[in-house]
Parts: C-alpha cells; structure tokens; sequence
C-alpha cells in the first residue's frame, strides 16, 4: 500500500477544479474552486449536436484538460503530462508519483468508476489519485460523488484505457508550484480578458454568445428531436445543474469568481461583469427548470418561453463580456 501523507481531500463542485484543489493544496496553494475555475478561463459555451447523438448537450465550460494548461500557464505552474497507449507504462507514470510522495491528476471515463451510480460515458473526467494498495485506488472527486472515494484498480485501467469523445491515452498529471508564489492580483486582468476574447468571437455559431443564440433558436424544436422527452429534457436540465458544474451551467462558479476578483481589483467593469453574471446564472436554472416543464408534461410552450430566455441569457452575457474585456484598458486602484 502507498498513501500520499497529508493530503487534503475536500471534494468541490466541478471535477477538474477538485482536482486541481487537490493537487495545489499539497503544495501549500490554497485557491477557491472559483478562483481555479476563472484563472483558467473555464468559461464558455457550446451547442453540440451530431447524428451519431441521442439527444443535442449544451456545454457551459472549455474542453477538458484546456482549464488545467490555462491555470497552470497564467500561475506559472510547471505541468508534467504523461499519455501513453500502454496500460502498463500508464499504470507506472502513475505509481511512481504515488511513491514519491505526490498526489497525482487522471483523466478518464467515469462510467468504469466504481462509486459512480449514474453509468454515462463521459471521457473528459478528471480525478486527483493520491493513494492505492494491491485491490484499490484511493481518489478525491466532487462532493457530489462523495469527496474521498475508492475504486478497483480493474476499473480504474478500463476508464484511463476508454476510447471514444473527449477521452485521452492514460493521462496523468502533476503540478508543481513556483518557489516564489504568483500574485493572483496580477493575474486577474489576463485571465479575464482571454476568456472575454473567446466568448465574443467564436471561430464557429455553436459557441460563445453565438451559440448560446443557436440555442435559443432550437430549443424549441426540442420536442421533436426525441422519442422520449419524459427521459431526455429533464436529463438535460440535470446535466446543467448538477452534473459537476455548480449550477446554472458553471455561471455559478464564474459570477463567485468575479465576486472574488472584485474584492481584489477596484473595478467597474468587473463590478459589472458580476453582476451581470449573477443575472445570467439566475436565468440558466430558470431555463433547466422550463426544460424539465416541459419534458414531464410534453408541452412546446415551455420550450418556446425556454428559448426566449436564451436569447436573454445571450445578451446579458455578451453585455457581461464587453464590459470585462474592458478590464485591459483602465489600470484599477485596489
């Protein structure tokens, strides 16, 4: 049995920022799930449907793994990436981090996790590993998922070896923080205005403001697009409210960053940001609670009124992103 001493196990709300907590907080960085959240430019949005899909997603963050190199990029962490097509090399990256004394970063496939009721696939989870002995691996995940969890090392190989959306080849990370610490206050100003930049210019109509606009355009055909919307509407409110984004599909996380921000930096425009995010946190759950309406009593109106506020969400997240974007031009006392 090896067992990483003094590990803090707190599980939070989204998986790559529990992890990323884990990970830091070994190294004496302790930074809210909020803060990781904003300081890697988690934010974002996606309209993704395809033919191969049962059931369109909407997708409220960057792509997994993006919001860890952001993070680690904008603190000057040094990120160590092992992938490999080997179980068995994979395995060993992994031990190795474990004997020497630190906790360690995966991705992988959270239907082969055995603590998992729910069994979706879903390639782009992260977990931090900080222990394991000759049956089990010892794991820290959300809160949701019961925090300091264990699973069996069989599983645990079947979910780092999943093929298919959004998985990689055994991917494990470490994360080491700089003697001298970073200055989060000198931070902000730059991870802000990048996430501004990519939201209110998406390379395609399925992203950023835009494609929360597609959004409101088709979720009102929603009922059409399903043989069971008793199954697949509230499922899709499920998955933007608690499904590891800490409500109203991550605005929640991103409206307390600003908050945080906002304490540090004397701003107007991140005064305005927040609360402008706050607005639009508030009407992401509105919309999850039309969707799940309007699956249980199969009724088009809610999906109508849900795509009206959509089209409000976008507005009040562009309006929210200009004004941040803003943050690169004024010099703020704090």
């Amino acid at each position: 049995m090896s067992t990483v001493k003094g590990v803090d196990t707190r599980g939070g709300q989204h998986c790559e920022t529990t992890a990323l907590g884990v990970l830091l907080r070994h190294q004496g960085l302790d930074l809210s799930e909020p803060m990781l959240f904003g300081l890697g430019a988690g934010l974002s949005f996606v309209y993704w449907d395809s033919k191969n899909m049962d059931f369109p997603f909407l997708g409220g963050r960057v792509k997994p793994f993006e919001l860890t190199r952001n993070l680690a990029g904008r603190l000057g962490l040094e990120l160590v990436v092992r992938e490999t097509g080997s179980a068995r090399k994979g395995w060993e990256n992994v031990a190795a981090a474990i004997d020497a004394g630190r906790p360690v970063g995966l991705q992988l496939d959270s239907y082969h996790l055995d603590y998992f009721t729910s069994k979706v696939h879903f390639g782009g989870h992260v977990v931090a590993l900080y222990g394991y002995d000759e049956r089990d691996a010892f794991l820290v995940d959300t809160e949701q998922q019961g925090g300091a969890v264990s699973t069996g090392l069989d599983g645990l190989a079947r979910a780092r070896a999943a093929r298919g959306p959004m998985t990689a080849r055994h991917r494990s990370f470490t994360l080491t923080v700089p003697r001298k610490p970073p200055v989060l206050r000198d931070r902000i100003v730059p991870a802000v205005t990048a996430c501004a930049d990519a939201f209110l210019a998406p390379p395609i109509a399925n992203l950023g403001h835009r494609g929360i606009e597609k959004a409101g355009k088709l979720v009102p055909t929603w009922l059409g697009r399903t043989d069971e919307p008793r199954r697949d509407l509230p499922q899709a409110a499920l998955l933007m409210e608690r499904a590891g984004t800490g409500g109203a599909l991550f605005r929640n996380l991103y409206r307390d960053f600003l908050a945080e921000c906002a304490e540090l930096l004397d701003s107007g425009p991140l005064r305005t940001g927040h609360r402008l995010y706050a607005e639009a946190a508030g009407l992401w759950t509105d919309v999850a609670a039309l969707l799940t309406e309007a699956g249980e009593r199969g009724d088009e109106e809610c999906l109508v009124r849900a795509g009206a506020v959509l089209f409000d969400i976008a507005r009040v997240e562009r309006d929210a992103m200009r004004a941040l974007s803003r943050l690169r031009d004024e010099a703020p006392a704090g």
